[in-house]
């Protein structure tokens, strides 16, 4: 298992939680998969609706 920088896991727990306002705990429950892929997503919608301005 690969170990992260801990500002790291706080940005991407952040970027989580602003978009879906979800909790703490329920994003640190995710694994690291997990938390890249509802990063990326949340990164598609957000080009998707840039693109359209």
């Amino acid at each position: 298992m690969k170990m992260y920088a801990a500002a790291d896991l706080r940005s991407e727990i952040a970027y989580i939680a602003y978009h879906f306002h979800w909790s703490h705990s329920e994003i640190l429950d995710m694994d690291h998969v997990q938390r890249r892929a509802y990063i990326q997503s949340i990164a598609d919608i957000n080009q998707l609706l840039d693109d359209r301005k």
